[in-house]
């Protein structure tokens, strides 16, 4: 074996010596030609080709750039934002203490910051405008009055302007106003501005208490009244009892502002309604006392006075001691209780109500019995007029001399009613036992009721109530 190796290697041997003999030639001569070269450094071999680059399409290098670019610039400007944000949107603001900023309706985001710049709140009204459209809050700055508190930062004002956390101001409608007082109540109310185009229907709006900022017009406020009633109506007019002695909407509101004009007392104004929905089914003429008021009143809703028997027997629209059913307009906007009291009233049977002297009423089913309520009711009537009349006769004698006064009151003659002593008291047969009214004894217990109408102008409108009475014993001033 080693012997054949032997010959194997020599044979690979000679072959490698015959190729180098072969290209002897091409290899170059490293042999020096002179002692002299034999002492020089050998020449560095020449440098590989280089090999050719591969062209990018220009598609490719575009979209390459643009890929740089949009990588690049967010990142430059997200540090360049946070840099800004640490050093001036984040810090306190210059502004040394609290304060109250109107931004007008219409005003832009250049106008808004000018005026934040020019009143102190802000440093750099480029600042604050860069950073409303880095949040893209340029066309989200609600007008309004702002408080602005003292050393509020620039994202606090942004956040106060995109959140319209405005300085609000109120106003209560009370249940039971017409639409003239409505009216009248909003153009006092300092904070809203603007005319109201066009008078609202009667009934048509919701007594609530209103939100807004400084700025809102008048009118708004009657189309949120409006359409706050529109939506409260269509909801409950789905739930109402069945059988109703109507069969519109518009008519229950009519028969809501009867109820919320005769009744204060959010416990009995089922009840209330109940009364009159009976009268309605026995088609007995409904006898409301406010309804003779709003004809008078021409829509105004109070006479500042009571109630004269002409008006009683005068014949209008309103006038329901002398039409029959429901007059052609509610009379007034009635709240919530009442519209859901006239929709779902209470079953009972009675067929009239009088005040109590409690502030509330008592009902009667027959006339018989609603008579001797009404002449309990007359007795506390006719005391509370004696202690007004003494307190007024009192507050007289403080404003002048008792020697003026004297003299007036010898001057001034008595006025005596049927039926009532010159101190405006009942004339009561000697002997008469109070008990049998189911009053005490000494009529100086009674306390002064409520009025039983929520815009009643006197005591005797107060009676609102006293349904199907003979008119001498409602004791209306005679003209």
């Amino acid at each position: 074996m080693s012997i054949d190796n032997d010959n194997t290697f020599s044979a690979t041997v000679e072959r490698t010596l015959a190729d180098i003999a072969a290209n002897d030639d091409e290899l170059p001569d490293i042999r020096p030609r002179s002692p002299a070269e034999a002492l020089e450094p050998a020449r560095a071999p020449n440098p590989p080709a280089e090999k050719s680059k591969r062209r990018m399409h220009p598609f490719l290098s575009v979209l390459n750039a643009m890929l740089t670019l949009m990588i690049i610039i967010p990142l430059g400007l997200g540090g360049l934002f946070y840099f800004m944000k640490a050093q001036y949107y984040d810090k306190p603001g210059p502004l040394n203490h609290s304060t109250v900023m109107v931004i007008p309706q219409g005003e832009g985001l250049n106008a808004i910051a000018t005026r934040l710049e020019r009143e102190n709140v802000i440093d750099d009204k480029w600042l604050f405008v860069a950073s409303a459209y880095y949040f893209n809050a340029q066309d989200k700055l609600k007008y309004g009055e702002y408080q602005i508190a003292k050393n509020a930062s620039m994202r606090e004002v942004l956040d106060t302007l995109v959140e319209g956390r405005s300085i609000l101001y109120k106003v209560t409608v009370p249940e039971g106003l017409t639409s003239w007082q409505v009216v009248e109540r909003l153009n006092a109310n300092e904070f809203l501005k603007g005319e109201i185009t066009q008078p609202p229907p009667e009934g048509s709006l919701l007594p609530e208490t209103f939100k807004f900022g400084r700025g809102t017009t008048r009118q708004e406020i009657i189309e949120r009244m409006q359409a706050e009633q529109q939506k409260f109506v269509a909801k409950v007019w789905q739930k109402r009892a069945p059988d109703l002695p109507f069969e519109s909407l518009n008519e229950a509101i009519i028969l809501a502002s009867i109820v919320e004009k005769e009744t204060g007392r959010a416990d009995e104004r089922d009840r209330v309604a109940a009364v009159f929905i009976n009268r309605m089914r026995k088609r007995m003429r409904l006898q409301s006392d406010p309804t003779i008021i709003y004809g008078v009143s021409e829509g105004r809703g109070t006479l500042g006075r009571p109630i004269l028997r002409s008006e009683i027997q005068q014949a209008n629209p309103y006038n329901t001691y002398q039409v029959a059913g429901l007059p052609p307009t509610p009379i007034a906007n009635p709240g919530r209780a009442s519209i859901e009291a006239v929709l779902r009233p209470a079953k009972i049977d009675s067929l009239y109500f009088v005040a109590d002297g409690t502030g509330g009423h008592v009902f009667a089913k027959t006339l018989a019995e609603h008579n001797r309520n009404v002449a309990k009711w007359r007795v506390v009537e006719a005391q509370i007029r004696a202690r007004q009349a003494e307190e007024a006769r009192i507050a007289a004698l403080k404003g002048s001399s008792e020697e003026s006064n004297t003299a007036s009151a010898a001057a001034a003659p008595a006025m005596v009613f049927p039926g009532m002593d010159a101190a405006g008291l009942p004339v009561l047969p000697p002997g008469t036992d109070l008990s049998s009214f189911g009053l005490p004894g000494d009529l100086s217990a009674l306390s002064p009721i409520a009025s039983a109408s929520s815009s009643a102008n006197s005591l005797q409108e107060a009676g609102s109530g006293d349904l199907g009475v003979p008119l001498p014993l409602r004791n209306p001033r005679l003209r």
